[in-house]
């Protein structure tokens, strides 16, 4: 696993781009919730690339992912995106590696 940090729109069109050749695992994570740790417990066994948005410090690329996905807002949240589109979301205690690592293969 690796928690690449997703700062930028232009990193986000990149992600986008990329989910053509394989499932992109975005994570938005609030450094202050409890709950958000947890699933960053879990994120952090998962064997692949999860693309991480601290909410609080980029509130503008967190806010796109939602109106791009049409997936309303949450923290901790994790979207999978294939071919662009969102093929899995889950929020708070509902994210497990295992949930993750199912789209991933």
């Amino acid at each position: 696993m690796s928690f690449i940090n997703l700062d930028s729109i232009t990193k986000l069109d990149d992600l986008i781009k990329l989910s053509s050749e394989k499932p992109v695992v975005l994570f938005k994570h609030s450094i202050t919730c409890p709950i958000s740790t947890d699933a960053s417990n879990q994120m952090s066994i998962v064997d692949g690339d999860v693309n991480i948005v601290i909410v609080q410090t980029s509130r503008e690329i967190s806010n796109t992912i939602a109106e791009r996905t049409n997936i309303q807002h949450q923290s901790p949240q994790v979207i999978i995106l294939k071919d662009g589109n969102p093929i899995f979301n889950a929020s708070h205690y509902d994210i497990t590696a295992d949930k993750i690592e199912k789209y991933l293969k």
